[in-house]
């Protein structure tokens, strides 16, 4: 039995709940602080950066995509798709440029997700539209030298429940090369229990369902060649320890190529704003990443 079946709801709602370690907020100020952040962030990058903004990928009002491209898009360039988090009822594709400045400096083309949040959209819905963005942008763009997924808290779900695809139902096989996970879910059962799940409306038939740590298939060659990061923040709740730890477990013993990173200094929030900076050292990972690819 896991432990977050020993807690109670309170204690299981504290693993969730938004907090900063280095300030003491509410959990309002904490949201505000980090939506101010990517904000801004994304604000200044298509100030300075080659956007195309708002494509549609599919009918839906969230099925849209912000395009970031490197300066010179003639030539074959590294994709990196970026899924934001927000527990699949807040925050934007709009807020998710921020990351953006120190990979299209490198010629890697940044591609910001929109997809329906809760309760217009829910789970399955959820992550069937991720997939489709996935297939979507390496039909647009053939020049691609490889795609990379990256996803912060419920977008590091996406991005694993992206791994788990059989892309035989959407007639194209994406070049993966890797995926970032930054402080993810991959357990779904345990925010049911949760106020989290008030706008989510889960059964535990639909986390299971959509939990990636249910979902891990067996690495084929074309899995193998993906090289998979699992980022967690120092000052994550344990919680989110526990999950990135065993979903790193579940990818090595599937013969996935993973790595597990415990980010220090970092909180749930800051681990993913600090993108922005070339020097930051999951920013350095990212690019190293790629480069070796």
């Amino acid at each position: 039995m896991g432990k977050w079946q020993e807690m109670t709801r309170e204690e299981l709602e504290k693993q969730y709940a938004p907090s900063r370690w280095s300030h003491r907020m509410d959990k309002e100020a904490v949201i505000e602080a980090h939506v101010r952040e990517v904000t801004e962030g994304t604000r200044r990058a298509q100030a300075t950066m080659q956007t195309v903004l708002h494509v549609p990928y599919g009918g839906s009002d969230g099925e849209k995509l912000d395009i970031y491209l490197p300066t010179d898009p003639s030539e074959a360039f590294p994709l990196v798709l970026y899924i934001h988090g927000g527990y699949w009822q807040f925050l934007s594709k709009e807020v998710s440029g921020f990351i953006t400045p120190p990979l299209v400096t490198q010629g890697i083309a940044v591609v910001a997700v929109g997809y329906d949040l809760a309760p217009k959209g829910h789970l399955d819905l959820m992550v069937a539209q991720v997939r489709h963005s996935v297939a979507f942008i390496v039909q647009q763009y053939s020049k691609i030298s490889g795609v990379y997924l990256c996803g912060h808290s419920a977008g590091a779900h996406l991005v694993a429940m992206v791994l788990s695809t059989d892309w035989e139902e959407y007639g194209v096989t994406p070049d993966i090369k890797g995926a970032f996970l930054v402080s993810g879910v991959y357990d779904l059962e345990p925010i049911t229990h949760t106020s989290v799940n008030n706008l989510l409306q889960m059964s535990r038939e639909v986390a299971r369902r959509n939990s990636p740590i249910l979902c891990v298939t067996a690495a084929k060659p074309a899995r193998k060649a993906c090289e998979v990061l699992i980022a967690v923040a120092q000052h994550d709740s344990p919680e989110f320890h526990r999950q990135s730890q065993e979903y790193f477990q579940a990818l090595r013993s599937a013969g996935w190529r993973v790595s597990l990173l415990d980010i220090a200094d970092t909180d749930h929030f800051d681990v993913i704003e600090k993108l922005y900076q070339g020097g930051y050292i999951l920013t350095q990972v990212i690019l190293n990443m790629i480069s070796r690819a």
